[in-house]
């Protein structure tokens, strides 16, 4: 059972670009957002805010960002169309030169959050990201690990990073109608928003986004058949999202976008 919905998780979008791969080695320029990629705005909204990426981009420094996450959203073949390259396109777009934005991307295949929180001391003082985004909860749920043990590895993980110097984003799983009745989500989902309130931090909703597509007919997510299309469709509304959601918490006003 356990199998078939990662396998589905897999099918439906597709991951995140290889190990440690820079996303703007293929990002290109980003074009008009497609009406399917629209979201009312409490979607993209947060209280919480990005303060290390407010004072990079306002003093004109390099913005690095580091996305961890897993295979489950892999697209084969097709490491530009990924969110995490899309939404370095966005932001190189909106952001003013001389502004730089590098987006990387660090797997942990089928790893636990707490699995993956193990690495963060000897990641961060690698990398050194200004923000880190973190997409976990999937392999948790499919696994059925304890959701207070989740939670206290998302909370040691957010601390960790949060001690090594940078800004957080929390994302959640993925949502798929054609798995949602072989896993339990919700308890996952609640403790990640009740992490994020605990440090402040933005948590970006990638689940009710996604679900909000689906239901709103954007995108149906439950049809099998649509393949790697789909996956890029996906991504690339998802990386819009994601580098808007960015802007907004870190308070990034017209003085600090491009016209």
């Amino acid at each position: 059972m356990k199998a078939r919905v990662l396998l589905s998780l897999i099918l439906l979008c597709g991951g995140l670009a290889a190990p440690s791969a820079r996303a703007d080695d293929a990002a290109s320029a980003a074009p008009a957002a497609p009406a399917a990629c629209e979201l009312p705005s409490y979607l993209l909204t947060s209280e919480s805010q990005l303060p290390r990426v407010a004072d990079a981009v306002k003093a004109g420094k390099p913005l690095e960002i580091l996305v961890v996450g897993s295979r489950s959203t892999t697209i084969p073949a097709s490491e530009n169309s990924s969110y995490p390259a899309r939404m370095e396109a966005v932001l190189k777009d909106k952001l003013p030169p001389p502004e730089v934005v590098h987006v990387s991307v660090e797997i942990q295949s089928k790893k636990t959050a707490e699995e993956t929180a193990s690495t963060f001391v000897k990641l961060m003082e690698a990398k050194r990201p200004t923000l880190v985004i973190w997409q976990t909860g999937t392999v948790d749920a499919i696994r059925s690990i304890d959701p207070d043990e989740f939670r206290g590895a998302v909370t040691e993980g957010v601390a960790a990073l949060q001690s090594a110097g940078a800004d957080v984003v929390l994302m959640n799983l993925q949502y798929s109608p054609r798995t949602e009745t072989m896993i339990s989500a919700q308890p996952f989902l609640d403790n990640m928003r009740v992490v994020a309130q605990e440090h402040d931090i933005p948590l970006f909703d990638r689940f009710a986004i996604m679900r909000q597509w689906n239901d709103q007919g954007q995108f149906d997510l439950f049809s099998p058949s649509r393949g790697p299309e789909l996956a890029k469709q996906v991504h690339d509304c998802l990386g819009r999202a994601l580098a808007q959601f960015v802007i907004d918490a870190a308070h990034l006003g017209p003085a600090q976008q491009q016209n």
